[in-house]
């Protein structure tokens, strides 16, 4: 893999309320990136490189997150647990799995 392939990896948070948390996580971010929210799918532009889109599904929050390194991945899908466990904590920590694509 070149330096310049983007990384994707797919994610999934256990939750009872996935469209509550991504709602609001949607909110708290945006007034640091051009997020969007509608219908239990969010999206967060991290740059022009990054981003996820989370969706909620029975049982928890489905996260797509694509980055422009390897490292850049695992540093956001730590960002991103630790913001989803924020607004879960009456569930948190919540268990997440991802897996690289």
């Amino acid at each position: 893999m070149t330096d310049d392939a983007a990384v994707t990896a797919a994610g999934f948070a256990k939750c009872e309320k996935p469209a509550r948390y991504i709602e609001q996580l949607a909110k708290h971010w945006s007034h640091k990136m051009a997020t969007s929210y509608d219908d239990g799918i969010g999206t967060f532009p991290f740059s022009a490189i990054d981003n996820a889109v989370m969706t909620a599904q029975p049982g928890g929050i489905g996260i797509l997150l694509i980055t422009g390194s390897a490292e850049r991945n695992i540093e956001l899908r730590g960002v991103i647990e630790r913001h989803i466990d924020r607004f879960a904590f009456r569930e948190a920590p919540l268990s997440y799995e991802w897996k690289d694509q």
